[in-house]
């Protein structure tokens, strides 16, 4: 038997006091959302509306499908329901680019130890977001004559 490649859906379970169905008519991309809330014991509301022009490459990492954002967080995705929103900055729902064929993706990797299983979407530039500026001026570093 294969272990599979994690997506949402499989990833993001009720906590073990609620029956295993409890979020099941929870789509899939907002269920991080619920999770999130259960490991963070506050509120964390879902975006209303979807960022349009921007979206970002999904990737498979250590076995998991998985979404990256701009601020350095990261979430597990999946094929299907390609949108993903941030838990932590507040990043609306942009578009996930899956492979056309996701499954094929995931049963070429499925000799593969779990931890082994790493993919990159071929169209990913490599950075998907630009890294964040510097919300403050970075002081110079020290030299050694200053010290003396």
């Amino acid at each position: 038997m294969t272990i599979p490649v994690h997506r949402a859906e499989t990833f993001y379970l009720p906590p073990p006091e609620l029956p295993t169905d409890a979020w099941e008519l929870v789509p899939a991309a907002e269920r991080v959302f619920r999770w999130y809330e259960y490991r963070v014991q506050r509120r964390v509301t879902p975006p209303d509306g979807f960022i349009v022009g921007q979206q970002v490459y999904a990737r498979i990492n250590h076995n998991r499908w998985v979404v990256d954002c701009r601020c350095g967080s990261a979430q597990v995705a999946t094929p299907t329901d390609q949108r993903t929103a941030c838990t932590e900055c507040g990043l609306g729902w942009i578009t996930v680019v899956f492979p056309d064929d996701p499954d094929a993706v995931e049963a070429g990797l499925a000799g593969l130890l779990p931890d082994d299983r790493n993919w990159v979407h071929p169209e990913d530039p490599g950075t998907t977001w630009p890294a964040p500026a510097p919300t403050q001026p970075q002081p110079e570093p020290m030299r050694a004559e200053t010290l003396r």
